[in-house]
């Protein structure tokens, strides 16, 4: 590897953490309680839920990338709230998918349509290009950190 490489992938490291860092506290900050009716493991799998349909645990514990055993704790939190429903695998009786429910999806909603409107304030001075721009490399990133982390 060339210097110029390496400062090049030293400075995506800085702004990769950087990222992670404020995002997080973005998140904590905003005062809205849209932004806080699901906590961000909740979040992530409504949204997959809801793009994806019915799974089971071990299915979203690997589209996640996580420990089924995590995950079965994440599900049982939401199915408490009333934010998701198990019902019968109907390909394996013995398992169970997981759904969203009604009030799980809508508060999905409700924090991403919050999380849209903060992102179109930061970004909203932003040419329409690079906010396009951005969603693409962003996917891009998190697709090569999915392919990285998936076991192999």
């Amino acid at each position: 590897m060339d210097d110029d490489q390496e400062i090049t992938l030293g400075r995506i490291e800085t702004e990769v953490a950087l990222l992670m860092r404020f995002g997080e506290a973005t998140r904590r900050a905003t005062g809205t309680a849209e932004h806080r009716v699901l906590d961000r493991a909740a979040y992530v799998i409504l949204r997959h839920l809801d793009t994806a349909g019915p799974q089971n645990v071990s299915a979203l514990a690997a589209r996640l990338n996580l420990d089924g055993s995590t995950v079965t704790r994440q599900v049982s939190a939401l199915q408490r709230d009333g934010l998701i429903t198990r019902n019968p695998d109907p390909t394996d009786g013995r398992g169970t998918v997981i759904s969203p429910t009604a009030a799980g999806l809508q508060r999905m909603a409700a924090v991403r349509a919050a999380r849209t409107r903060l992102y179109g304030e930061m970004l909203g001075d932003w040419p329409a290009d690079d906010r396009e721009t951005l969603a693409v490399l962003l996917h891009r990133l998190n697709k090569a950190l999915e392919s990285r982390n998936r076991p192999r």
